[in-house]
């Protein structure tokens, strides 16, 4: 499937659909574009792979060295302020060696949901209130806006960092290897997305999937902060409870709602409609579901967690894994305070001994 332009802009906003239109019309597009892809194949791929990705060499440099910007970025905040921050609070060491990972993750996906938002709701894109507007006048090899290509920088080579870091720098959870999936795939479709000029969805995609990382780190940071000190601080159990009930409400309004209603009916039906030969229809298609997909599976994970809320009263993350890692990861922040110390000791005794 291969096309130049897109066709026609229609009058007025288009409703969203509800569930049972999205599956009826998704699912009978879906097929009819299949049974008209006659030639579909790999050779196929290839020509259409040749013909209508964009991207150029320095994109791909300002890429890698942006992702190893946000690691040497995180590395240098982990030390000098995070870890320092940790120990002010008096975190238990447990908490301590997990809070560097939350308030890095908070203050990039603030930052980049913000900058999203911006984009939806104070610019003159409508893509939120009208999504099939995101294919109206699509052609390939269109120019990329400046302020959505910084955003496509910032997140592609967050995500590019994020597959490091979830491996060599995060804590190891239940669902980490979900999560080194999920980085690839999010990779994938903002890469290939940016090379087939489908910059306008991918925005609506990154708005409403970044607002529950910033409420989940936000809900961790205060489960850390409430037993600071080994005391009780009722603030931070309140705000805790107030993220964890925020985070489970816009999981599904964002995730489960918004996305498969707005995005996938977007690029299931209205592509087709404004552009009938779109290049990689089922491709792209193929990894929205996935990740819709894996939206499901963590939201099993909240089911669970809003159970063992009901039950315990308790808010704790249960992707954890309460194992060598965690115990590792305290061990060596007690390690470094007991160095400190006795290094603090030498220098007074030495203090002491030249004044003898």
């Amino acid at each position: 499937m291969g096309s130049d332009a897109g066709g026609a802009v229609p009058v007025g906003v288009e409703p969203m659909p509800g569930y049972w239109e999205l599956i009826t019309r998704g699912s009978g597009v879906l097929l009819g574009a299949w049974r008209d892809c006659g030639d579909c194949g790999l050779d196929f791929s290839k020509r259409t792979l040749l013909d209508n990705a964009y991207i150029t060499w320095t994109e791909i440099a300002l890429f890698f060295f942006c992702a190893f910007l946000w690691t040497i970025i995180r590395k240098g905040l982990t030390e000098s302020l995070f870890k320092p921050l940790a120990q002010w609070c008096r975190l238990m060491p447990k908490d301590a060696a997990k809070m560097p990972e939350s308030a890095w993750k908070l203050v990039f996906y603030t930052m980049s949901w913000s900058y999203s938002t911006y984009l939806l709701f104070f610019s003159s894109y409508s893509f939120f209130h009208d999504p099939p507007s995101v294919f109206y006048n699509w052609k390939s090899g269109m120019t990329v806006p400046t302020d959505i290509a910084i955003a496509y920088l910032i997140q592609g080579s967050f995500y590019g960092h994020s597959i490091y870091a979830t491996v060599n720098m995060d804590t190891w959870r239940k669902d980490s290897a979900v999560m080194v999936v999920h980085h690839i795939i999010t990779l994938a479709l903002i890469s290939f997305s940016y090379a087939f000029r489908y910059h306008n969805v991918g925005i609506l995609v990154l708005f409403l999937h970044d607002i529950n990382d910033v409420l989940l780190e936000f809900t961790k940071l205060n489960v850390y902060l409430k037993s600071r000190g080994g005391g009780y601080h009722l603030l931070n159990d309140v705000l805790s409870n107030m993220g964890s009930v925020s985070f489970s409400i816009t999981w599904f309004w964002f995730r489960l709602y918004w996305f498969p209603l707005k995005v996938l009916y977007a690029t299931c039906v209205s592509s087709i409609q404004s552009v009938p030969n779109i290049p990689f229809y089922f491709f792209f298609n193929a990894l929205l579901f996935a990740l819709l997909l894996m939206n499901i599976y963590w939201f099993l994970f909240i089911v669970i967690f809003v159970v063992k809320l009901l039950k315990v009263k308790e808010v704790n993350d249960v992707r954890e894994y309460e194992d060598e890692d965690a115990r590792k990861a305290a061990e060596e922040l007690l390690k470094d305070a007991q160095a400190e110390n006795i290094d603090d000791d030498d220098a007074g005794h030495h203090h002491s001994a030249q004044r003898l």
